[in-house]
């Protein structure tokens, strides 16, 4: 099973509003996840991110793969470094 971490919307129209989840790729935007990890919220004064860095770091070691909004999202909080780092040092 192909296992991503990406973005399901919430909110409603031209106020949107993100959960970031894991899911298998296969299945749906807004369709069955696995576990949620985050939210994101862009329409903010500032733009919201809450991530469970725990809970990403042990998704990504088992392999899921972050999409590239994700993967940005994680690079401005540092999570993408600390996941290389700990490949190093393994």
């Amino acid at each position: 099973m192909a296992v991503k971490i990406r973005m399901k919307r919430m909110g409603s129209k031209r106020n949107p509003f993100y959960r970031l989840v894991v899911a298998d790729s296969r299945s749906p935007r807004d369709g069955r996840i696995i576990e949620q990890i985050g939210t994101y919220n862009p329409v903010a004064e500032t733009p919201e991110v809450k991530i469970d860095e725990e809970k990403a770091l042990d998704w990504m070691t088992k392999g899921a793969k972050p999409s590239d909004t994700v993967r940005n999202l994680f690079s401005k909080q540092g999570i993408m470094e600390k996941f290389h780092n700990s490949k190093t040092n393994k």
